[in-house]
């Protein structure tokens, strides 16, 4: 790749760029000035080289490259040397310089100084803490992650698509929803898109996915919770049951997991090695859940959801069993949404949710195709028809058996990596207290 500042990157450069001349470009790290000669460590999306000026060759390149602030960017092309002694095992001895931004200093925050810096400080300079090799590893997996899952899905017969973001009233019913001024009447941002994905298994698109957006104008404030999040989400439809829809997120999964462990030099930087996973996954039930939980001294009652208390302990029990995953099915019909399936008894739904290491990390179900029953089912969860009237519309005629699930990408992330804030793995995180950067 030629452009007009680089030909390589730091990775790019092998035995065949030695004693030829490259042009490299990137954030100077750190410069060491011993006096007669300069090291500056050269920063790009790949890594980092050093730049080594003797002063009494290049006096004039010497004191540009020493009076540099850090984390300015410049390129450099130079004859690229072989040297075991360095980093990367070759060094680029410069002929020419030039200065493209300099940086102000002080930094309000470090890159590679080891002293700790505050979580808010961080989430300020999201631009600058970005280039940090850490977190900057949370992206490359996260990328291979996303890239995954769109592979398998494609391989499995599914076509991506991309839902309205802006709608005229509840996905899933709640007064959760961000609202906002559409011309002379106020509109919605998506809780998900969850209804029009359910509208085009009416369509003969039978398969589908999205990469969503979420927003939940949810008023909490904790490590496991954003108000704008990720999700993959698909709808698949002529299922027989919400069995169906779990193996395609099972081995998506499994999938996604292992294109992960393919990320040696990021697992590396993050200090993580990351088990081997088995299909299928552990399935428990509701009331099973319940029991287990009860006997670790909890006090559900049947009907409850659970909650991260809860959902923490039915991890470590999972772990004992050496169970990453796990699937929770059939709850009760009462804590789901009403596009949900009820079973037969109608006391029960035909839903799941996939938990990892104590999280609950995707939600699905089978969905319920009769329109007759649907009206029920909204009207039950204290809704207004009308309110869903091009929703419904698309039961009236013709609609097969379907189903599906939103599975978090952040959430997954934060478990796959061990994280302690679902804030690292989204790039500019918006929660109840933070709308900038």
């Amino acid at each position: 790749m030629i452009e007009k500042y680089r030909t390589h990157y730091s990775k790019d450069i092998g035995e065949k760029e030695y004693n030829n001349m490259v042009s490299v470009a990137g954030w100077v790290e750190d410069i060491r000035n011993l006096g007669s000669i300069a090291f500056v460590i050269l920063r790009d999306r790949m890594g980092t080289l050093q730049v080594t000026c003797l002063k009494k060759d290049k006096k004039e390149l010497f004191e540009k490259l020493v009076s540099l602030p850090r984390e300015s960017v410049i390129s450099v092309r130079g004859v690229c040397k072989r040297n075991k002694k360095v980093r990367n095992g070759y060094e680029i001895l410069p002929e020419k310089v030039e200065v493209l931004s300099v940086s102000d200093k002080p930094l309000p925050m470090g890159v590679v100084d080891k002293t700790g810096i505050e979580f808010e400080t961080r989430f300020d300079n999201r631009f600058i803490d970005l280039r940090r090799k850490e977190v900057q590893a949370v992206f490359k997996i996260r990328d291979k992650v996303i890239d995954a899952a769109r592979n398998f899905l494609r391989k499995n017969g599914f076509i991506e698509v991309h839902t309205p973001k802006i709608i005229a009233s509840a996905s899933e019913g709640g007064t959760d929803l961000f609202k906002v001024e559409y011309f002379e009447r106020i509109a919605f941002l998506a809780q998900s898109p969850q209804l029009y994905k359910q509208m085009l298994m009416a369509t003969g698109l039978d398969r589908v996915f999205e990469i969503a957006w979420y927003f939940r104008a949810e008023k909490h404030n904790t490590t496991r919770h954003l108000n704008e999040s990720t999700a993959v989400d698909i709808e698949m439809a002529f299922i027989k049951d919400e069995k169906d829809v779990m193996r395609v997120l099972e081995n998506m999964v499994f999938e996604i997991w292992n294109a992960a462990r393919t990320c040696e030099e990021e697992l590396n930087v993050l200090d993580i090695e990351l088990e081997k996973i088995r299909v299928p996954f552990r399935r428990i039930t509701y009331d099973d859940a319940i029991e287990m939980l009860n006997e670790q001294g909890h006090r559900i009652k049947w009907g409850e959801d659970f909650g991260s208390k809860e959902e923490g302990t039915l991890g470590r029990i999972m772990e004992e069993e050496k169970k990453v995953f796990y699937f929770v099915t059939n709850y009760p019909l009462e804590t789901k949404p009403f596009y949900t399936m009820p079973q037969e008894d109608m006391r029960y739904s035909r839903s799941f949710d996939l938990g990892c290491k104590g999280l609950e990390i995707a939600s699905g179900s089978q969905r319920i195709h009769d329109k007759k029953l649907l009206i029920e089912r909204v009207e039950k969860c204290g809704l207004n028809p009308r309110d869903f009237e091009s929703y419904l519309k698309a039961f009236r005629y013709g609609m097969p058996p379907h189903g599906g699930f939103g599975f978090g990408i952040e959430r997954f992330l934060m478990q796959l990596l061990r994280l302690n804030n679902i804030r690292e793995c989204i790039l500019f995180p918006r929660d109840r207290n933070r709308l900038t950067p």
